[in-house]
């Protein structure tokens, strides 16, 4: 025999069931909140309530700073001012200390300044002494070197041939690159000095000689012994390079190659 109560049985079940698989509006709404602000995260970085932005751990920067070993003046200040927060009290820094300090600095980056100013002005310097040098294309510079350039333009050489004392005669040979006698003649040395030496680039069979580089040889006797003379020679000024703050300006020399323009020994009319 049975003692639950049809009645109360039948009452009870139904009013259960729609509390077991109710959710209750604010239930529902805090689940959807919940849902959007984690779909918002994953776009945006910031959820709107300061107290969950506060939670959240700070994103790396994905782009590293770059590693300076440069120690600048907000550096020098900074540690400046944690050695005066972290100093003993009983034992302060002193006065002259700190000026000495920041004396040092200041002379340092003052250095640093002063280099920095004088490679522009280096860089400056070369640029205009570039543009000035332009003015020598076209003409002839005593360089010194024996070897010049014969070319269809230019059939002849020129040069200089420098003697310590008077000299009666002066042999003058005229070689090949392979260093094969072309031809050889005799200049007047009594003058003494430089001897202006000079060839119309013909060979000892007066025919002209092939385009290339030609060099001088000079010999004379001095105090009774036969020696070698120095001798320089004039080349054609093609171009000019700007070079570098060491080099200076570069003439680009017609078949003979660069020279510094601080090397030019002389400058020719033609």
């Amino acid at each position: 025999m049975s003692l639950i109560n049809p009645l109360t049985a039948t009452q009870t079940a139904p009013s259960q069931t729609p509390q077991a698989n109710a959710i209750s509006p604010q239930t529902a709404a805090t689940a959807t909140q919940s849902s959007t602000a984690s779909a918002t995260n994953t776009e945006q970085t910031s959820t709107g309530n300061p107290f969950l932005d506060g939670l959240r751990l700070p994103e790396e920067n994905p782009i590293p700073e770059p590693n300076s070993q440069e120690l600048t003046q907000e550096d020098f200040f900074s540690l400046l001012s944690q050695q005066l927060s972290m100093q003993d009290p009983f034992k302060p820094v002193e006065n002259d200390q700190m000026i000495q300090q920041m004396a040092s600095f200041s002379t340092v980056d003052g250095i640093s300044k002063l280099n920095e100013e004088i490679i522009n002005l280096n860089a400056l310097t070369s640029s205009s002494q570039a543009l000035q040098a332009s003015g020598l294309v076209g003409q002839k510079v005593l360089i010194p070197s024996d070897t010049a350039h014969i070319s269809a333009e230019d059939p002849s050489m020129k040069g200089i041939i420098s003697t310590p004392e008077p000299i009666e005669s002066v042999i003058v040979r005229i070689e090949d690159e392979k260093g094969q006698l072309i031809t050889t003649y005799n200049v007047d040395g009594s003058a003494g000095g430089n001897i202006d030496v000079s060839w119309d680039g013909l060979d000892k069979n007066g025919e002209p000689v092939a385009e290339g580089n030609y060099t001088f040889k000079a010999s004379g006797k001095v105090g009774g012994t036969s020696e070698e003379l120095p001798v320089s020679t004039y080349a054609h000024v093609t171009s000019v390079s700007l070079g570098t703050a060491a080099t200076g300006a570069i003439l680009n020399l017609r078949g003979v190659g660069g020279i510094k323009i601080s090397d030019v020994l002389a400058v020719s009319e033609t």
